[in-house]
């Protein structure tokens, strides 16, 4: 009977040993597979035993994780995917659920799954700072790499107003500037210059950073990725360094002054909250707000005996004090709704060999792009259009009807043919259109481009892409495995002459499908290829031969 797998989703903390969990540090050791990010698979490396293999990617490639992380426990792998923090916080744990879901996993029949927490970034740093998190807390990422912009601002303005403590994730990177301001000019239309915030960088790691600044001044401080800014709310104060956040409002005991009085450490005396419960009797020691009406000066004086002392509901003393806010007892007006736009992200081209926009298409681009969203003419003949929207279907049933080519973004493939010369040279355009309609936007584990030329010359360089293929006197020449791009790029090596037309399709759907099932996340196919030495059977060689192709002039 084959092993069962396991999914374990992993949050280590802040990345010190001493804040991860003992069952953290399990799940790490009886797992097969760690996957993770490069730089939090470096931070836990002393936990990783020589036995476990480990499949690490960049920043923005956490879909691809989660996919392979499936796959592996889907393969009778124990696998754990990791997160800093919480992965339940920003993290991978609802990823992981998605492409679950996406495959019909349930609880009952699926690989067992298990979220193991761990201390998110709010907590670590608000322990740093002092106390800074005791009364109502929010976390809003400043990155809008996956959320519109305008809408963490709505976020931003609805936890200013509702007087938040909020804890700042993601607030700034070296192309992302603007947000961090964005946010603290919109935070003092509500808060005093003087609110307290604490800026902590890598919370207990090696290089920890802690700065306690105030709102009107924070931008003065280096902000970068790997800081958790904390602001304050209203009540918040500083003390010897620390920012303090009351446990409650201190204004519910003067309902009618906007400075507080009572210092911190005198509200918590018995006189200063006539109407809490006895802590001996359990009883309320006034039977009306009388009492909370009294000017804190006079708080002292209020003397109430056992007589005179009854037991109110704690509905009626919540009701009472409502009515002292609001003058009566609050009523629903209407309940708020977010219409939630996502970018919605594609890319357009005129057709496969055809490379001519009409007046229809580019006049439906500038429409459905509109002011928001932005588009972008890319080497591979595509527009890729960024556009937030609720409703795609509108948009692709707009851009369908003028005649685009559609096509998702990101790690697929791409089929980038030449223009056959205006239409001159048309023996290969068929079985470039059949691939591009069997094959184009297929979902890999790195992006891959099919170069396709349309005689020998080979003037649109499919030679430079992972899959090159040249149609030279009515049959095909292949060439796997190009670097297309850094300091060591080279074409792809020639594994095949004269392939017969009616097998090319099958023969780049079998290279394809073996590169998809095998590869690991974030794998180009030169990698790949170097790695396993021969895909459907063309070797890989270390030094490529030279191919003796006969002079093609362009009529050939």
């Amino acid at each position: 009977m084959a092993k069962q797998g396991k999914l374990y989703v992993v949050g280590f903390g802040p990345g010190d040993f001493k804040h991860i969990t003992a069952r953290a540090v399990e799940a790490l050791q009886e797992s097969d597979f760690i996957i993770g990010y490069k730089t939090y698979v470096e931070l836990i490396q002393d936990l990783i035993t020589d036995e476990t293999a480990v499949i690490s990617t960049g920043m923005t490639e956490e879909v691809s994780r989660a996919q392979e992380a499936v796959r592996q426990a889907e393969l009778g792998k124990t696998v754990a995917v990791i997160s800093s923090g919480d992965s339940g916080v920003y993290g991978m744990a609802g990823l992981v659920y998605e492409v679950l879901i996406e495959k019909g996993w349930t609880e009952a029949t699926g690989i067992p799954v298990e979220i193991i927490p761990g201390i998110s970034a709010i907590n670590s740093c608000g322990s740093l700072l002092g106390a800074p998190i005791m009364h109502d807390s929010c976390t809003i990422s400043l990155s809008d790499h996956l959320t519109p912009w305008n809408l963490i601002a709505k976020r931003v303005e609805a936890a200013a107003m509702a007087d938040f403590v909020i804890a700042l994730y993601n607030p700034r990177s070296g192309r992302r500037t603007r947000q961090i301001v964005e946010a603290q000019n919109i935070l003092l239309r509500y808060r005093s210059p003087e609110t307290p915030v604490g800026l902590v960088k890598s919370a207990y790691r090696e290089r920890q950073h802690i700065i306690i600044t105030n709102l009107g001044e924070m931008l003065d401080h280096d902000i970068g990725m790997l800081t958790t800014v904390i602001i304050g709310n209203s009540s918040t104060f500083l003390y010897d360094n620390k920012m303090i956040t009351p446990r409650g409002y201190q204004r519910k005991y003067t309902l009618n002054s906007e400075k507080q009085n009572l210092k911190p450490h005198q509200r918590l005396k018995e006189e200063a909250e006539p109407w809490a419960m006895d802590q001996t009797t359990g009883e309320q020691r006034i039977k009306s707000s009388v009492a909370v009406t009294a000017s804190v000066k006079n708080i002292q004086k209020v003397e109430t005996s056992k007589q005179e002392r009854s037991k109110i509901s704690s509905y009626d003393m919540a009701m009472e004090a409502l009515k002292r806010v609001s003058g009566d007892r609050p009523k629903a007006t209407h309940y708020v709704h977010q219409d939630f736009e996502e970018i919605f992200e594609l890319a357009v081209s005129p057709g496969v060999a055809n490379k001519k926009f009409t007046p229809d298409q580019m006049m439906t681009l500038a429409m459905v792009v509109g002011e928001k969203g932005t588009m972008e003419y890319t080497p591979n003949h595509q527009i890729v259009l960024k556009i937030p929207t609720s409703n795609p279907e509108i948009i692709t049933t707009k851009l369908k009807i003028v005649g685009f080519l559609l096509s998702p973004i990101g790690d697929v493939l791409t089929l980038k043919a030449c223009d056959f010369c205006d239409g001159e040279k048309m023996g290969g355009i068929p079985y470039a259109e059949e691939i591009q309609e069997k094959l184009g936007g297929l979902k890999l584990p790195k992006e891959l481009q099919i170069g396709f030329n349309g005689c020998g010359m080979a003037c649109y360089k499919a030679v430079t892409d992972d899959i090159g293929i040249i149609y030279r006197k009515g049959k095909f020449d292949l060439f796997l495995g190009a670097k297309p791009v850094g300091r060591t790029a080279h074409p792809g090596q020639p594994v095949a002459e004269g392939i017969e037309p009616d097998k090319i399709v099958e023969v780049i759907t079998n290279i394809v499908r073996e590169y998809k099932e095998n590869a690991h996340p974030n794998e180009r196919l030169f990698k790949y290829f170097k790695r396993v030495k021969q895909i459907q059977g063309f070797v890989y060689r270390d030094v490529a031969p030279k191919i003796m192709i006969e002079p093609a002039p362009c009529g050939d």
